[in-house]
């Protein structure tokens, strides 16, 4: 069992004691949150849905993000990963979400965005939404891993403050 194994059976058991549910909304990791949180069993129980937006039209249509906010700032932001995480509640019966968007490679950085970059908002049904900024090292697979153990870890930790 790796660590984002680990980390989702323990969300699971977080989730479970405080009878929440959660959404996800993925973009550099293409489902994998929800892949690790489903490889759970009684998942059913505390998993809601997952909303994989991998364009940027997906990010719109399916999670009501705003246009003007993806040309602003670009797919990769604090405000696209905030509508994300607000649109995933919207659009589910979920008291919680985790949203993420980032640059995972090995191409498409930018001096602004390099590879690794990793924007996360993690949403609360009280209209709570966090955003944290975060840049990986390594190849691709390690840089979508690595966000998929981040995501899965601050749902945890802020769940049991």
């Amino acid at each position: 069992m790796n660590n984002s194994d680990e980390l989702a059976v323990k969300l699971g058991e977080v989730l479970s004691n405080t009878g929440l549910m959660l959404a996800t909304a993925e973009s550099c990791t293409g489902g994998m949150i929800a892949a690790r949180v489903t490889d759970v069993a009684g998942s059913s129980g505390w998993f809601e849905c997952a909303f994989i937006t991998y364009s940027n039209d997906a990010k719109c249509q399916m999670l009501g993000v705003h246009r003007d906010v993806i040309d602003a700032h670009g797919a990769v932001s604090e405000e696209v990963v905030h509508q994300m995480a607000e649109g995933a509640l919207a659009r589910s019966t979920a008291q919680v979400s985790v949203a993420v968007s980032g640059v995972a490679g090995p191409d498409g950085g930018s001096e602004d965005k390099p590879v690794g970059t990793v924007w996360f908002a993690w949403g609360y049904g009280s209209g709570s939404i966090v955003t944290e900024k975060r840049c990986f090292d390594g190849d691709r697979a390690a840089v979508r891993e690595q966000t998929v153990c981040h995501a899965l870890q601050c749902i945890i930790q802020r769940l049991q403050l």
